[in-house]
Formats: C-alpha cells, structure tokens, sequence
C-alpha cells in the first residue's frame, strides 16, 4: 500500500512538473524561474476557479494532477463563486497576482498557463470550461 501512495505521488509531481516546465517552454524560462512558472500557474487557476460554478469547477479540477489541485482549491470560498470577470477584470487581477515581469505581460501568462491547461485536461472538459465564460473572456482560452 505504501507503495503505489508514493508511486501516485511521484506520478503527480511528474505531471505537475510538466505543467510547469510547459509554462516555462514557452517563455524560453530556464527551470531556475521555475518560482514564476508556478505563480503564474497558481495564479490563473485561482481566477479560472473562482469563475466557474462550483460544479463545473469540480469537473475541471478532477483532471488536474493531484499537487495542482491542491493548489487550485487552496483558499476556495466555494460560497463566493463563480466571480463575475470579464476580460480586463481577469488580466487586471493577473497582474495583482503575478509579481515578475514577463513578456507580453499579463495577457501572455494568461494565454499561456490557459494553453497549458488546455493540454493536460480533455477536449471536452476545456470545452465546458470555456462556455461557462463570457464571450470577451472566452476568447483569450484556446
């Protein structure tokens, strides 16, 4: 038993790892900025989070690895959601939560983390995702 629980975590920091380097591929990112991968990752996922409706939140979450769903439920009021952000309200609240600079600024971290999630959860839940958000917002989500 003991076993396959350190097998399954190590599973899940391998695909969390992915995730983070995918950020980092993207930005060109040595894995020494691996702090700004994950506040970039951490912070769009609480905005994406409290967007959704609490079950379609769940559902989202479901397909994450366990370590980034732990980070996405981290300090969830599911009581408080879904927040009402339109596009500038989300880009505006990146950019409280996102401490670096990067390149392309807010609108690019959040284009990138949502293209890497895209990629780790399937067609059809990215699907659902994105048609709980408002069109101005939508369009930002591959």
């Amino acid at each position: 038993m003991a076993d396959s629980m350190i097998s399954a975590f190590e599973s899940s920091l391998d695909k969390t790892n992915l995730i983070l380097k995918d950020i980092e591929n993207a930005y060109g990112w040595p894995k020494e900025r691996r702090n700004q991968s994950y506040a970039a990752l951490r912070t769009v996922l609480h905005l994406l989070r409290d967007r959704l409706p609490v079950n379609e939140s769940v559902e989202f979450a479901q397909q994450l690895p366990v370590l980034v769903r732990g980070i996405y439920f981290d300090g969830w009021v599911p009581s408080d959601v879904p927040i009402k952000l339109n596009r500038d309200d989300f880009l505006y609240e990146v950019r409280q939560g996102f401490p670096y600079d990067a390149e392309g600024g807010a609108e690019r971290v959040t284009q990138v983390v949502l293209d890497t999630l895209r990629r780790h959860v399937t067609q059809g839940e990215w699907q659902d995702v994105k048609d709980t958000m408002p069109k101005d917002l939508a369009t930002m989500m591959p």
